[in-house]
């Protein structure tokens, strides 16, 4: 099953434990207005996710939200400034970040990048993080996740570490 950015934004709001007023504080931190009742709309399962999890029923609510690369970058880069502040511009540089989500492939990249800055991870952190969730990879491939998307070593993160990286954060940081 592919990951989209609102199971992302659900499963992070739940490894970090982040409660609602800060959700729409970190969006619009992000440059993003967003109302509690668009966020509950955003945090809501899709009928698409819904379908792909075995044996699920029940109402879903048709109104969702669906949170565009561009809304979800925007929170990471809110997450980031929520975490560690905001950070000055140096002059001749553009006030909000240029966006690195190029297309959906990039988008667990950019997650794992973004969550690595704002959480203070070195990168021994993010390897103990990912064997918390049972999954082993070497630093050199742990680097080459993080590398920007051109790079000759760089190499697309697949859902599976994306998905285990959240999973191994929650038992982190809800232990």
């Amino acid at each position: 099953m592919n990951m989209n950015n609102n199971d992302i934004l659900i499963r992070l709001r739940y490894a970090l434990d982040i409660k609602n007023a800060d959700m729409v504080e970190i969006f619009k931190l992000g440059g993003i207005e967003v109302t509690k009742e668009e966020l509950f709309k955003i945090l809501t399962k899709s009928k698409e996710s819904e379908e792909n999890e075995v044996g699920s029923d029940g109402d879903i609510d048709e109104e969702n939200i669906k949170c565009d690369n561009f809304m979800f970058e925007s929170f990471l880069n809110g997450l980031i400034i929520f975490k560690r502040g905001r950070q000055d511009s140096k002059p001749g540089q553009p006030e909000r970040p240029a966006m690195s989500i190029k297309d959906n492939s990039s988008v667990n990249n950019v997650l794992l990048k973004k969550l690595k800055i704002a959480l203070s991870l070195t990168s021994e952190d993010m390897l103990e993080i990912l064997e918390e969730a049972g999954v082993t990879i070497t630093k050199g491939e742990l680097s080459a996740l993080l590398r920007k998307e051109g790079h000759k070593n760089y190499k697309v993160c697949g859902d599976r570490y994306a998905r285990n990286f959240l999973k191994g954060l929650a038992i982190q940081y809800r232990e």
